[in-house]
């Protein structure tokens, strides 16, 4: 924490208040923090997306001995999935194990999770009439494991990194709850937004009115950063990504800009960069299609970009992954930047190649 000896006078006062911040949270590596604030750093922090699950041997030991939902819903499992890659990978901040469909489970929808068959939803939104069968539920009662979750592993972190919350974009859980499983296209989805433009709005309110709620939740149970996941929000055109998607993005973030600093992640929609920074957020996480440059003269100079390595680069050699690394650090810069994949790690990655891009990251010198 405070082991530097430094002069006041050459302090400004938000340096100060943010030292007092990081004295009185316990926290000793507040470098993703103090990144998302605009703040210099001694170096560049590193964590991965989807880096608590199935890469990681200690991770599918558990997955055999118990369901995803057991998993989910078990603080004490959830807390041990989060913490394991700040211990076996050396991340500078863990984010929960948990789930964006809990979301959609909470407010009234059957939700199932088939391993390497992933989510099904049995009995999707497809009419007005399906919409009175969900609702915007009190947080407390139904997601009350999450924030115990929350809870647990900030005491079992004691303060090594900070902890991520999460939850899906408006958007990406609409395209679950009425196209009832995983799709490349969404079809089915978009059409519903096509077609019944009320009804869809009306379900992307109640979605957003829930979000809102679940994510100032984790930040009481101490959370220190949320990120927004609209993992399909690259199949919108800009104009109906703003109308479908950032509209309501837009909302959460206001709703939480006096409580959390806050990370978009909107793949595929760089198109939205610009429209995503004057949301308010902190940091916008993106993927290895856009080039770091383009992205931050899409973004300006006052947000933090996240990202971009390829996921399935990762499955390179060792040698191909320190250099390749190194180049995408030296593209976006020290400042305002947080090294990261531009979507989940991969569960074929072997753990040394994973340790080989943290530790990359953690002893490059710019």
């Amino acid at each position: 924490m405070l082991n530097k000896p430094f002069n006041i006078s050459k302090l400004t006062l938000f340096t100060i208040d943010d030292l007092l911040i990081q004295f009185m949270s316990g926290l000793k590596n507040d470098l993703l923090l103090r990144t998302l604030r605009g703040e210099q750093t001694e170096r560049i922090p590193v964590w991965m997306m989807r880096q608590a699950g199935r890469y990681l041997p200690e991770y599918r030991a558990l997955r055999e001995k118990y369901g995803f939902f057991e998993r989910v819903q078990n603080p004490s499992l959830a807390t041990e999935i989060t913490i394991q890659p700040v211990d076996l990978v050396g991340v500078d901040a863990a984010i929960l194990f948990s789930d964006i469909l809990v979301v959609p489970q909470a407010m009234g929808l059957e939700v199932q999770l088939i391993e390497s068959k992933g989510p099904v939803l049995p009995d999707p939104i497809k009419t007005q009439e399906d919409l009175k069968r969900i609702r915007v539920p009190d947080v407390h009662e139904t997601l009350q494991y999450v924030f115990d979750a929350i809870k647990l592993t900030k005491q079992e972190l004691n303060g090594r990194v900070p902890l991520i919350g999460f939850a899906g974009a408006p958007w990406t859980i609409l395209c679950y709850m009425v196209q009832g499983k995983g799709s490349k296209t969404f079809d089915e989805a978009k059409a519903f937004c096509y077609t019944q433009p009320e009804l869809a709005h009306q379900l992307l309110q109640m979605i957003t009115d829930t979000t809102i709620a679940y994510l100032k939740a984790q930040v009481k149970a101490g959370v220190d950063t949320v990120q927004i996941f609209d993992s399909w929000g690259g199949l919108l055109s800009k104009d109906d990504f703003e109308n479908i998607s950032l509209k309501y993005i837009r909302q959460i973030v206001h709703a939480l800009k006096d409580e959390t600093l806050v990370i978009i992640f909107a793949k595929g929609a760089w198109h939205s960069l610009q429209s995503m920074t004057e949301t308010g957020a902190q940091g916008l996480g993106i993927d290895w299609c856009i080039e770091p440059q383009t992205a931050r003269n899409f973004a300006g100079p006052n947000i933090s970009l996240q990202g971009n390595f390829d996921p399935a680069k990762l499955l390179s050699p060792i040698p191909v992954i320190q250099k390749e690394v190194k180049q995408m650090l030296t593209s976006f810069g020290k400042g305002r930047y947080i090294a990261n994949l531009g979507h989940g790690i991969l569960p074929n990655v072997p753990v040394d190649h994973a340790r080989a891009f943290v530790d990359t990251v953690k002893t490059f010198n710019l």
